[in-house]
């Protein structure tokens, strides 16, 4: 990121200083000595002393240079990695420039409110989808493309979160044998992993835009480069690797270090590629410039949502904790509620349920700083009601975050039904994910797990990453949910900060997971794997299992995840409790 010069303004003082030499000034002084000031004449300049208030005498440049760096120092913690990790991709120079200016929180609060506001696609809305997705596509490089860092601070996460997923990904992870296309010298080598990312459109580059990815150290570290010869890992290697011209003794392979930035060889097209390397330094800076500004500045806040009385309409309320950033939490809010407790509305055979769901997100000073409307529709033919009216239907949303202590407010309104309302209100306490520190996301249980398709990634209901996951809701925390025989326990969370190894750069822990039997203490189901069985070379691991139920006898159990560190000698666990019928 470039650095911005800084203009400092000098006021020029209207005054004439005339310096004299000492002895004569003091001759002069003795030669006429001033008269004596009246009491009339001292008392103005006395007064004048007196209301010269110290607070308001102009700094010098010293003391300008001085409060100025207070201020920088001021800018830690929280507001310090929302600025340098959570929008280092996506923040122009003149608004880190203004956001480092600023003095107090209060006024950063207000800059990053208004900062994801100018990016809102519809001003209109309470719902802020470039933010949402911002942090998906942080989520999902960290869990993609970490390399010893996290994945957002790799070069293909941050083309990741600044453009999000390519249209096709020519991957090579195994590098090995590969056959150069024409304008690349042609002839075959072995290289080392790499990928080509194409986007048919980037708005303010062009179309049909390659970026390449090398992998040179082989740990998974894919770097950006512009020079496509870089993937070729037989460069320095005498006598092999060779494009067809030099196989036919056109050229020599040490040509190609006189080519310009590319070593790529020589051949037919060779010269026509050389003219282009400077057009691939300018799209290379364009990449990694911040994305434009899209939508216009807004002055006012998301509105505020009245609330109706009525009756109570009961349903049941989970959150968790996603780590996304050191400073930002995914926390996904699971709202359940019982279809007998809606009012259908039966037509042309089909019975009809509408909830309204208001979700706000409050700090002490009740600023809102979520707000979330949705509607649930849910339909079944006409017949089938009277039998699914014991099942429950399910609302989820993730909301983005900073650590914190802030209220969580929920109402719904059956929309068939106008006075049928239900509010829930609790504290809601984010966790902070200190760095080194072993940590984890909430364990969560359901009775369905899968993959979802590409496409689905880090978006739509229950899905977390590549995941799809659903919690088991219960009435209260102390609850523990509960699970038929005849259905499968799912459990699903991810490991923050496992220490990497500098020489190998991978992790190396241990995650065991168990279930035990709650009445008798007796574990009826252990398993032990190695860290890097699910990612040898990221910080962040996510650990899934799909367990049949049919083997446990009714009754109370809990699953249990360990993670014990070898590397930054630190242990975790967590647990969760639940029960089979």
């Amino acid at each position: 990121m470039t650095l911005n010069g800084r203009k400092i303004l000098f006021a020029a003082l209207g005054c004439g200083l005339v310096f004299t030499p000492t002895s004569g000034l003091l001759a002069q002084q003795a030669a006429n000595p001033p008269a004596p000031a009246t009491q009339e004449q001292a008392q103005p300049a006395a007064t004048q002393r007196q209301e010269v208030d110290p607070l308001k005498r102009p700094r010098s440049d010293k003391e300008q240079f001085a409060a100025q760096k207070a201020v920088r120092q001021e800018l830690k913690g929280a507001y310090k990695t929302w600025l340098n990790q959570d929008v280092v991709w996506i923040i122009s120079d003149e608004e880190t420039k203004a956001f480092k200016a600023l003095s107090n929180d209060e006024e950063r609060d207000a800059f990053i409110e208004q900062f994801w506001l100018r990016r809102n696609p519809d001003p209109d809305s309470p719902e802020n989808e470039f933010r949402e997705e911002h942090y998906r596509r942080i989520a999902y490089a960290n869990e993609h493309f970490a390399a010893g860092r996290p994945g957002w601070r790799t070069d293909r996460g941050r083309i990741y979160i600044s453009y999000g997923k390519p249209d096709s990904i020519d991957a090579h992870p195994s590098g090995g044998n590969y056959q150069r296309p024409q304008e690349e010298g042609g002839g075959s080598t072995s290289t080392f992993p790499f990928e080509i990312w194409n986007y048919h459109y980037m708005e303010g580059i062009g179309q049909n835009i390659d970026l390449e990815f090398v992998d040179t150290c082989q740990c998974g570290d894919y770097h950006f480069t512009i020079n496509r010869g870089e993937k070729d890992a037989l460069m320095l290697v005498p006598g092999m690797g060779k494009t067809m011209w030099e196989e036919m003794g056109g050229t020599k392979k040490s040509d190609r270090f006189n080519n310009g930035l590319e070593t790529l060889g020589t051949g037919p097209l060779s010269g026509s590629q050389q003219a282009k390397q400077f057009d691939r330094i300018e799209m290379a800076a364009k990449f990694f410039a911040p994305p434009p500004i899209k939508f216009a500045d807004l002055d006012n806040f998301i509105s505020e949502h009245k609330l109706l009385n009525g009756p109570v309409f009961p349903f049941d309320v989970r959150t968790d904790f996603v780590k996304v950033t050191d400073s930002t939490v995914l926390v996904p809010i699971t709202v359940q509620l019982k279809n007998r407790d809606i009012t259908f509305v039966t037509k042309d055979g089909v019975s009809k349920g509408f909830v309204n769901i208001l979700i706000k997100v409050t700090t002490l000073t009740h600023k809102t700083v979520q707000s979330q409307e949705d509607t649930v529709q849910v339909e079944q033919p006409a017949e089938l009601l009277e039998k699914t009216l014991d099942r429950k239907s399910v609302y989820w949303k993730a909301l983005p975050l900073l650590p914190g202590l802030y209220r969580l407010d929920i109402a719904i309104k059956d929309v068939n039904n106008q006075e049928h309302v239900g509010l829930y209100g609790r504290s809601l306490e984010v966790p902070t994910y200190h760095d080194e520190k072993l940590a984890t996301s909430s364990l969560i249980l359901g009775d369905e797990m899968n993959v979802v398709s590409s496409r689905e990634i880090g978006s739509g209901s229950c899905v977390i990453g590549n995941t799809h996951i659903c919690p088991r809701v219960s009435p209260n925390p102390a609850t523990p949910v509960s699970f038929k025989r005849s259905q499968q326990l799912n459990f699903w969370m991810q490991v923050y900060n496992l220490g990497i190894d500098e020489a190998t750069k991978s992790n190396e822990a241990t995650v065991t997971y168990q279930i035990v039997d709650t009445a008798t203490n007796t574990v009826v189901f252990e398993k032990e794997l190695a860290s890097k069985d699910l990612g040898a070379h990221s910080d962040q691991l996510t650990v899934e299992k799909t367990l049949p139920m049919a083997g446990l006898q009714p009754g109370k159990y809990k699953v249990t995840i360990k993670i014990n560190d070898t590397i930054s000698k630190q242990e975790i666990a967590q647990s969760a409790p639940f029960v089979v019928e």
